[in-house]
């Protein structure tokens, strides 16, 4: 099929490339503007921008869809269909209907479970066991239409921002090329998204990477593993932050059982050991602000911590 491709991050240029090694034609391509990112905030390509620009696509870049100039524009490609993954930004209704198979999106989540932004940070932080890929015709709700295909995967016991990520996306781009090669079927049979069980994947907030001692050894693991890729969990060593980039969950000796969250109860090359509201973690990657990242039996060496120090905001 005949397609423009809208998309921005990572995730995005996954299922870009499948299409590009595809009998699909790629006809151009949207995504964000260039914008600053990284320590130096030097202005960067979007991953889907590099991907396009390496296979000599169109790329367009507008920072408004609702440019009446801009849809007249995209309504002279011959496009059979729009694809959207992670694009960023909403298409206004006149660029839903501009192709004559509509426009289909790649969502990371068994629809109508976590609609919205952040549907695989979602999915881990609340401890699912399962999630999975949507493949779903575009309307003007958010995340509302109908579902033309699904595939589910796993989430393991050790799962990470990064993993299940990555998963996903490839999960994605394979989901994606299936439901093109079998579209117009899939139209006909789309199924409506149930009206319950419906839940919302708001975007990750900066401040929700605190670590908070009095909440349990589970919750906070689940918190570390899912922030790997941003904003990274972290905690406070008197006025120092630290980020913690990896942990285990022990069970609580009764020796501690009395201390409050966030004592740190025993340190060795294994681990800081940090009692929780309910259970003990111990933490076995971190940094200090602006430093590298370390294991603790490197990070001991050139930092002085003691058991009985208190992690978390005084």
């Amino acid at each position: 099929m005949r397609l423009i491709f809208a998309g921005t991050p990572d995730f995005s240029a996954t299922s870009l490339e499948a299409l590009l090694s595809s009998d699909h034609q790629v006809l151009a391509v949207l995504t964000q503007p260039d914008r600053p990112a990284g320590r130096g905030q030097k202005v960067q390509e979007s991953p889907v921008k590099q991907c396009a620009r390496a296979a000599q696509l169109p790329v367009l870049q507008p920072y408004s869809l609702k440019d009446p100039e801009l849809v007249t524009g995209l309504a002279k490609w011959p496009s059979e269909v729009w694809v959207v993954v992670a694009y960023g930004m909403i298409l206004p209704p006149a660029l839903l209907t501009l192709a004559p198979f509509g426009a289909i999106n790649v969502h990371a989540s068994l629809l109508p479970r976590w609609r919205g932004a952040a549907p695989i940070q979602r999915a881990l932080l609340a401890g699912d066991r399962e999630t999975g890929i949507s493949l779903m015709q575009m309307e003007t709700g958010l995340d509302t239409g109908p579902v033309l295909l699904q595939h589910s995967c796993p989430i393991e016991s050790r799962e990470t921002g990064q993993s299940l990520h990555d998963r996903l996306a490839k999960l994605g781009a394979k989901t994606l090329i299936e439901g093109l090669d079998q579209l117009d079927y899939l139209q006909r049979h789309a199924q409506p998204q149930p009206i319950f069980g419906v839940t919302y994947a708001d975007k990750i907030r900066k401040e929700e990477a605190e670590i908070h001692w009095e909440s349990s050894a589970t919750e906070i693991d689940r918190k570390i593993r899912t922030f790997v890729t941003g904003p990274v969990a972290r905690t406070w060593s008197g006025k120092e932050m630290l980020r913690l980039w990896e942990a285990e969950i022990e069970e609580k000796p009764l020796s501690f059982q009395h201390d409050q969250p966030g004592t740190l109860c025993h340190l060795d090359h294994g681990g800081i050991k940090v009692v929780c509201g309910e259970g003990l973690l111990r933490v076995t990657r971190l940094q200090r602000a602006g430093g590298k990242i370390l294991s603790v039996q490197e990070f001991l060496r050139g930092n002085a911590m003691k058991v009985g120090e208190k992690w978390g905001k005084a």
